[in-house]
């Protein structure tokens, strides 16, 4: 048939055996990837149905139930109820005291309650803060102590390290409590939710406490973090010298030193009155006809923010924020 190609052989076969003999056409590939598809969408619905978490890809739903209420003014009913039962939810299922007396926010995998609270979960003291005006029941005065509980749990996570800056998760269980105990969670990313807590107790109790502990916080960022071009993260805070990452994460300067700075900021509302109150936690401004919570506040309070300023190096760590 090519008697031009001698050493080429024709050969016709019957139909449909190209499966048989290239065994890969028979749809071993096609078969493999549906069944990889469908592994995977069945591990991303069981992660999804039994992981529940008041920390990271959980804590914006909570935080925003909250704010739909009181951006509407505290007229939108179904927020308010969905908010609050929530609450009572994460309350039940989820907050735990350890044996040294710690409160703390579980989180929940597998049918399992594990004992680990992340850094990103310490913003719920202030998200208590924030809602225990309103709460029903008569609960104000309880959602005040839980949220004081979780400030101070998440204190203790930053000065039981040895930079007292606090890890990325910390955990109850072995023995320890508020301590790191695996090296992935050890690190530290300049992260605000500690000090965004610190800024909420402080403005709805005015106890002195929350800003010393917003102090040496940022006092520890200035000694640890602080570089030639910004600030960076840590990749073990119970090291003896910090290990730096090089990263200077965005969150830092929109959060972190936003949250210090209102301090000064909350001091300038009470003295001029401004008709806004500029929320740190997302960059938007809300109208309200006064700042919350400035006609309670009294000379004494704003007298404290006087001494705030004039504690040493202060006025060198934000000089452009100082009013």
């Amino acid at each position: 048939m090519l008697p031009h190609l001698a050493n080429v052989h024709v050969e016709f076969l019957p139909p449909n055996w190209t499966a048989v003999l290239q065994p890969l056409d028979i749809g071993i590939i096609r078969t493999l990837k549906v069944y990889y598809h469908k592994e995977m969408l069945r591990k991303i619905l069981v992660s999804i149905t039994y992981h529940v978490s008041v920390g990271g890809l959980g804590d914006s739903f909570y935080e925003y139930l909250l704010k739909a209420w009181l951006m509407s003014d505290k007229k939108d009913e179904e927020g308010k109820k969905m908010y609050y039962d929530s609450i009572q939810a994460i309350e039940t299922h989820l907050i735990r005291k350890s044996s040294g007396g710690l409160t703390y926010i579980a989180e929940w995998k597998g049918g399992l309650l594990e004992h680990k609270m992340g850094h990103l979960t310490c913003f719920a003291g202030g998200m208590f803060a924030l809602g225990a005006d309103g709460a029903p029941d008569d609960k104000t005065g309880h959602q005040m102590e839980l949220a004081a509980e979780i400030a101070r749990t998440c204190h203790e996570s930053y000065t039981r390290t040895n930079l007292k800056l606090g890890p990325e998760a910390f955990r109850f269980d072995g023995g320890v409590e508020a301590i790191a105990t695996r090296q992935n969670e050890k690190y530290f990313i300049l992260r605000p939710e500690v000090i965004e807590t610190y800024m909420y107790m402080w403005r709805y109790t005015h106890d002195p406490k929350y800003r010393q502990w917003g102090w040496e916080a940022l006092q520890a960022l200035e000694q640890h973090c602080r570089v030639e071009g910004g600030y960076s993260g840590i990749r073990d805070v119970y090291a003896s010298h910090p290990n730096l990452d090089d990263v200077q994460q965005s969150f830092f300067l929109a959060e972190t030193l936003n949250f210090v700075s209102f301090l000064p900021t909350l001091a300038r509302l009470l003295e001029g009155g401004s008709p806004f109150y500029y929320d740190p936690d997302e960059p938007q401004v809300l109208p309200l006809t006064s700042p919350p919570g400035v006609a309670e506040v009294s000379g004494k309070h704003l007298e404290a923010f006087r001494v705030f300023l004039e504690l040493p190096g202060v006025a060198e760590v934000l000089p452009s924020r100082i009013p």
